[in-house]
């Protein structure tokens, strides 16, 4: 970690949680094979949803999704919202968990009322690539049928999930579909090829992923038989032409910075309206810690205003 980061003793405290949690003997082993991502799916206590949403589970030809959205209030006039379609992280092998429905909600709050869909997408190494992402096609496509613009829907995704929605964004542009409002990404993987100079740069101090080559950036699980350097497996590799706005979060320790950093230059070049933020000291997705330190709340804050930037209609709390 940079010595003279200055980041919180609440963030420090997070970083060091999340070392123990990916190199504790055993616990570590699983985490990093992949392994209690699936458990923690199948065995977490049932998610109790807040008193103000609703969660509704929809059941697509090959994935079930969950649809979170702010119940109506009496009387009260509403803008019109969007829909965001999160994807969630895991290394392409953990499916959704309570992790996910929290930051759903936390959707919801910054964005003024979005509806969020996230697909339980399959995930290696039983389904491997292209399974997720034809999933993901699919969770856009019913979006779409829903009676959202285009202009209204976001597409958001965390690690595996980041890298996941740009690449359904490639997919979208390269077949002529309409093409979302907006898009966000916390720490993307976007090569699977570990191309990048971080990778080796960072390999002494990321605190989830360095020190081994035993952790889920170097299985193969997912493009198993295909090849890494496919743009919709690692869109590092793609062009970014025609892309809408986009949120790019980071942390500053990490082994996949690069991924960031190459995807947002090349939507630099393509013209494409891009926020790239690197967070300094930060680990990879950092904000899972919702509000409980202030550099992931920093980080929820810019989404916030990610979203007034971009919603056409703002209802009257995002506003403010």
């Amino acid at each position: 970690m940079t010595e003279n980061a200055n980041i919180s003793r609440r963030g420090r405290y997070a970083l060091f949680v999340a070392k123990v949690a990916y190199h504790f003997p055993i616990l570590g082993n699983l985490r990093q094979n992949g392994e209690i991502q699936k458990l923690q799916a199948e065995y977490e206590p049932a998610w109790k949803c807040p008193e103000h949403l609703d969660l509704t589970e929809i059941e697509l030809e090959n994935c079930k999704a969950e649809l979170l959205v702010k119940k109506a209030v009496e009387g009260e006039e509403r803008g019109k919202c969007g829909i965001v379609l999160q994807l969630h992280g895991g290394g392409y092998y953990g499916g959704m968990h309570n992790t996910y429905r929290d930051t759903a909600a936390m959707y919801i709050e910054v964005s003024g009322g979005y509806s969020v869909l996230t697909p339980d997408y399959r995930t290696a190494p039983e389904n491997p690539y292209p399974a997720a992402l034809q999933d993901a096609i699919a969770c856009y496509e019913y979006i779409l049928t829903m009676g959202f613009d285009p202009s209204e829907i976001v597409i958001a995704g965390d690690s595996a999930g980041g890298g996941l929605a740009l690449a359904l964004v490639l997919y979208l542009r390269n077949n002529e579909r309409p093409m979302p409002g907006g898009l966000i990404t916390m720490s993307a993987w976007t090569d699977l090829t570990a191309s990048g100079a971080s990778y080796s740069e960072h390999f002494g101090d990321d605190p989830i992923f360095g020190g081994s080559y035993n952790t889920l950036i170097y299985k193969n699980g997912y493009y198993r038989g295909a090849d890494p350097w496919d743009p919709y497996i690692s869109p590092v590799f793609g062009s970014y032409e025609g892309f809408p706005p986009t949120l790019m979060q980071v942390g500053e320790m990490e082994m996949l910075l690069d991924d960031t950093k190459d995807v947002a230059g090349k939507l630099r070049e393509a013209g494409v309206p891009v926020r790239e933020h690197i967070y300094p000291g930060m680990f990879h997705v950092f904000q899972l810690g919702l509000t409980l330190f202030p550099e992931s709340a920093e980080a929820w804050n810019e989404v916030r205003g990610f979203f007034k930037k971009i919603t056409p209609h703002q209802p009257p709390e995002a506003a403010g």
